[in-house]
């Protein structure tokens, strides 16, 4: 389970053990997109102010739902003494604790922070359920999973409206036809892996040759000609897991859209390599 840090002791006992753990979760990140919102406030950054307030009003939700859920099925609210061991880490502090003071700060970078902790309270509820020892807390954990993975699509619309705006550094002069789409799509892919092969050279070992290695497959993945894209050289890995993400937008997005089945399946296909890539990027980036 390489999305969190550390796995659950013993398997959850109760619904009572299971509705308070999933309080605790949702409570922790609003209190903690609260704190992020007061603090890029005092920055005097006040648009990312509003988004992380509009992500604490979205967890608050969240809590209000396993309130209710919770009273409904047990006749009580949520109540954290049934909870027996330690919350696992799906909160992204290391990311989060950037924000105040990073000038490379936005609103893509925050909604990507936000999927990837909706990210991993999924796989933490998968894992629960995978390990659950009776049917209603296995069907309860499996529930709160697809919950989650609605969150990460509401989370990656949101994204999405974020890479595409015009004000965004990887969203100048960006084509708007699939075909388009695609081709300024290689050019990035040529920048990524340029990028990814300067990065390298920082690395050692089997960091370095993995680095190379996604570098590769970068430039497999663009063999169309080059069109207008923004220069990104100079950027740090924060810049190279964007592009790559926004990589994974644009591919996504010509897949939802595009009627000519030929370039649909080349979305298609370049979707799911960059999907994976993404992946190992983020394994490469959290140990290194």
């Amino acid at each position: 389970m390489s999305l969190l840090r550390t796995e659950p002791p013993e398997a959850v006992r109760s619904l009572e053990e299971l509705f308070a753990i999933a309080h605790g979760m949702e409570q922790e990140a609003q209190h903690r997109y609260e704190a992020l919102a007061q603090k890029v406030r005092a920055e005097g950054v006040p648009k990312l102010a509003e988004l992380f307030e509009w992500l604490a009003r979205a967890e608050r939700s969240h809590v209000e739902h396993v309130d209710r859920w919770c009273a409904d099925r047990r006749g009580k609210l949520p109540d954290a003494r049934d909870i027996r061991w330690d919350l696992p880490q799906t909160f992204d502090d290391e990311t989060a604790g950037e924000f105040v003071t990073s000038q490379l700060a936005d609103a893509y970078r925050v909604l990507s922070m936000a999927v990837r902790n909706e990210e991993r309270a999924f796989a933490l509820w998968t894992y629960i359920a995978s390990r659950a020892e009776t049917e209603d807390i296995r069907q309860a954990a499996e529930t709160m999973a697809q919950e989650e993975l609605e969150h990460v699509a509401i989370l990656r619309r949101a994204r999405r409206q974020a890479y595409h705006a015009p004000r965004s550094q990887l969203a100048t002069n960006r084509p708007r036809s699939p075909t388009e789409a695609l081709t300024w799509a290689a050019r990035l892919e040529r920048q990524l892996a340029d990028l990814l092969e300067d990065w390298a050279g920082t690395l050692t070992g089997g960091a370095r040759e993995r680095a190379l290695d996604l570098a590769g497959q970068a430039r497999v993945a663009s063999p169309r000609s080059a069109i207008s894209s923004p220069d990104l050289r100079n950027a740090d890995k924060r810049d190279i897991l964007a592009i790559a993400e926004g990589l994974v937008e644009t591919y996504l997005e010509v897949g939802e859209h595009c009627t000519d089945e030929t370039v649909l399946a080349e979305a298609q296909g370049l979707a799911e390599q960059a999907v994976a890539r993404l992946a190992r990027l983020r394994g490469v980036i959290d140990r290194n």
